[in-house]
Order: structure tokens, then C-alpha cells, then sequence
């Protein structure tokens, strides 16, 4: 029960924030009346905090490259377990602005506000809010001239799942409704993601990873064990919101990056399982296996080509 606790007091304290350049972020918060006070970007937001919905973390900062033409986009979702963490984490933006490609930064509803909002599993508050944020940001295409084909995910940790499962998951676009925004598509261009956890199950997460201890408040529990005595019941969640188990030969191109064990294997203990590239070697294996475009690059399996997400995403949202 003891390392069950501290696992998820770490991530709750959103110890793993990775950036979207592919390095771990130097936080430098400062807790002020129970809030957490990020280190704001290199760069101001063309248009800053701007509301895809009512919740007021439901919020987007959009770096607009400077074009003739419209802009591939960036999509950032930051990491902290969905517990933590925030969008000023992005860092220096420069590198995609030289490149011609805009960002756009998003914060969204944590389990915690999940729960407080009776929304089934929590982690559905989180993933959702990154869908509708990116249908958002599609919507706004003319007035931020971005191409909205063009549009890749990133983030750490929880956001790198979150981009994952935007990656991987059926359109969610409702073309009947009569909101606009509603009728965008959730698909993306590709996906370049940094220590991502790739399933929520944890019948093959314990077989990857012995010591695997994190997840369980996705479905608002206490810790994984109680996660595997109701799987049964939590089936359909699990389904639903693990991003391999949506994985089809139709998905998007991917970028997978790891620190982490250099000889990490099935099976394995290891120093931070949240993050093992076990998980990505898996998903991996599973993209390969229908034939989706997939890059994999870790501490023990160096991509020369592809050395870290930023570097995939400039080269594949150009093509």
C-alpha cells in the first residue's frame, strides 16, 4: 500500500512535467493560496487564455507564426498526471515559429474537477477537454491561418497520453450539432510524445511492468490494486480511454521518446515504470503490426534521425 501512496502522491505534486521539446521542464512553481504558479513562457501568446469552454481551466494560448500562408499547428497538452501542471510548461516556441508552424498551448479539467463534477471515470474531464480544444482551435482556422489538416499533438507524461488517445481514437466530430465547433474533426496529422503512458490496463501493465503502480485515479481509486480487483467492471472505461486499445491501420503517424532504464525490457524492474519505455516499445510492436508510420527513440535505443519530439514534429507537419 506504501508505494502504491507515494506513487501517486509524486505524480500528484506533478514531479514528471516534460516539455514539448522533449526535456524534462524545470517547474520553479510557487504555491499561493493552494494554486501553483508556473514559470511563464519564453514568449508572450499572440492570443492568451482564450476560452474553448466554461470551466476556467478550459483555456488556450496560441503562438502564431508569422505566414503567408496558413500554419501547421502544434497541439501542447502538458503533463502532471492530469493532476497538475500547466500550459505556460510549453518553454521557448521559437523553433516552430522559424519553422513556419504555430502552437497552441492548452490547459484543461483535472480528475479532481472531474470528480467535483460527477463526470464518469474522471479522467474522461481531461481527455474530452483535449478533444473539444482541438476542435476549437480548428474552428478559429481562418481567423489564426492555420491549416487544420496540419495539426500534431504533444506533451509529457499524462499530456503525451492524452495526445495518444486523440491520435489513436475514432472521430468524435458530431456533424448534426448545431455548435460549430462540434462538427470539427478530433483527428490529428501525427503525434510526437515524450514518456507516455500508452495503456490504462492493468492486466498487461503489470505483466510489462512489475512495479507499475500508476493510473488508478483515472477511475477515481485509490490505487491500482483496487483497479485490478474491478477490472471487470471497469472494462468499458479502460477501453474506452487506454490509447492502444484504439489503435487501427487509419491512425496518424507517431513519434515515440523515452528516457528512462537504458536496458529496459518486458518484465523488468524499473526505476520510473510511469515512464518506462516499455510502454512505448509495446505500442510500438502494436503500430507496427497494421502497418502505422512509427518512430521510436529512448535512452537505450537511440533515433538518430529523430533525437527528440520537437525534431519529428518541425520535419512531418512540413511535409
Amino acid at each position: 500500500m506504501t508505494r502504491y501512496l507515494l506513487s501517486f502522491l509524486s505524480i500528484a505534486l506533478g514531479l514528471s512535467l516534460i516539455g514539448v521539446n522533449g526535456v524534462a521542464q524545470d517547474k520553479k512553481e510557487v504555491k499561493k493560496d493552494d494554486k501553483k504558479v508556473e514559470k511563464k513562457p519564453a514568449q508572450p501568446a499572440t492570443f492568451a487564455a482564450v476560452a474553448y469552454g466554461k470551466h476556467p481551466r478550459q483555456v488556450i494560448d496560441f503562438y502564431q507564426a508569422k505566414s503567408d500562408k496558413p500554419t501547421p499547428v502544434v497541439l501542447y497538452i502538458h503533463g502532471g498526471g492530469w493532476q497538475g501542471g500547466d500550459k505556460n510548461s510549453v518553454g521557448n516556441v521559437k523553433a516552430y515559429h522559424d519553422a513556419g508552424i504555430s502552437v497552441a498551448a492548452i490547459n484543461y479539467r483535472y480528475v479532481k474537477n472531474g470528480v467535483e463534477e460527477k463526470v464518469e471515470p474522471p479522467v474522461k474531464a481531461p481527455l474530452e477537454d483535449a478533444a473539444r480544444a482541438l476542435q476549437f482551435i480548428r474552428s478559429k482556422a481562418v481567423e489564426w491561418n492555420i491549416d487544420k489538416k496540419r495539426i500534431g499533438a504533444t506533451g509529457g507524461s499524462a499530456g503525451a497520453c492524452s495526445s495518444l488517445w486523440l491520435a489513436f481514437h475514432d472521430d468524435m466530430a458530431d456533424p448534426k450539432s448545431s455548435d460549430p465547433v462540434a462538427k470539427e474533426s478530433t483527428r490529428l496529422y501525427c503525434a510526437a510524445v515524450n514518456g507516455a503512458q500508452t495503456s490504462l490496463d492493468p492486466k498487461e501493465l503489470l505483466v510489462w511492468l512489475p512495479n507499475y503502480t500508476y493510473g488508478a485515479h483515472a477511475f477515481g481509486l485509490a490505487n491500482l490494486k483496487l483497479v485490478e480487483e474491478q477490472r471487470e467492471k471497469l472494462l468499458p472505461w479502460i477501453k474506452e480511454y487506454s490509447p492502444m486499445a484504439h489503435v487501427t491501420k487509419d491512425d496518424p503517424q507517431i513519434g515515440l521518446f523515452y528516457g528512462g532504464d537504458k536496458d529496459a525490457k518486458v518484465g523488468g524492474i524499473h526505476k520510473d515504470p510511469t515512464h518506462s519505455p516499455v510502454m512505448g516499445m509495446m505500442l510500438a510492436e502494436k503500430l507496427k503490426s497494421v502497418n502505422v508510420d512509427v518512430v521510436f527513440h529512448s535512452t537505450g535505443r537511440p533515433n538518430a534521425q529523430y533525437p527528440n519530439a520537437q525534431t519529428y514534429l518541425i520535419e512531418r507537419l512540413r511535409k
